[in-house]
């Protein structure tokens, strides 16, 4: 029987020791940290590029005070139409029955006391338009349009008084100016009514009608069917 060749001998080497645990849940810890700290940096970064500067920031805060102070002057212009409707349509009254926009009825009987308080009247009203506030450009359009007309009226009360001054075709003219003058004041007036109705509406107030009467013929424009406070468009 034959003698078998010794097997050759296998050295083997020890491999790396394995990782103590604690070892393993410190780098683990490490790696943790490291991201946090890198997604802090990078949040930091992507702020600091896209934070609105001071500019911006004072530019925002100018214009969220400048729409609360255009609110309150819609509110307050709103509150002076009011009044000086009020106020003017006795003087309208009167100016209609004197000379009427139709030209069907003769001129009624009118005093001197009359055009005198009629006089008062709106140069009360034209007062309540001075010195008016600087506000967002389509509050200074209705306010502005308002007081324009209101400074129609009280010229068409000074032309009628100057025409029970004369006689004959020279009154019949001037009549018929201080006529025209009224309805460019009823249309001014329609104009800064329309526009103070849709600043009460994108204010939140609602529908604010404040139209002078005016009578069919005049060309001015008329409030909508909407009811008061309404926000429908």
């Amino acid at each position: 029987m034959g003698i078998r060749p010794k097997e050759a001998a296998t050295i083997r080497r020890p491999g790396p020791p394995a990782p103590a645990r604690g070892a393993t849940w410190a780098r683990v810890l490490a790696l943790a940290v490291a991201f946090a700290l890198g997604a802090i940096v990078a949040g930091g970064v992507v702020f600091w590029l896209t934070r609105p500067d001071s500019i911006e920031q004072t530019a925002d805060r100018l214009r969220a005070e400048s729409a609360l102070r255009d609110k309150t002057q819609i509110k307050t212009l709103t509150e002076l139409a009011r009044g000086t409707r009020s106020s003017l349509i006795p003087v309208l009254h009167g100016l209609n029955l004197a000379m009427p926009a139709d030209g069907t009825a003769g001129p009624a009987a009118v005093t001197a006391a009359d055009v005198e308080n009629w006089r008062k009247t709106a140069t009360a009203a034209v007062a309540g338009f001075a010195d008016p506030p600087s506000g967002e450009t389509a509050t200074n359009v209705a306010r502005a349009s308002l007081a324009s007309a209101v400074r129609q009226f009280a010229t068409t009360v000074d032309t009628y008084a100057a025409a029970r001054d004369l006689t004959g075709p020279a009154r019949a003219a001037v009549l018929d100016l201080a006529v025209r003058q009224r309805a460019d004041a009823l249309y001014t007036w329609s104009i800064g009514a329309t526009a103070l109705d849709a600043l009460n509406i994108d204010a939140g107030y609602g529908h604010q009608h404040v139209f002078l009467p005016t009578s069919p013929g005049e060309g001015a424009l008329t409030p909508d069917t909407e009811p008061e406070g309404s926000h429908h468009q």
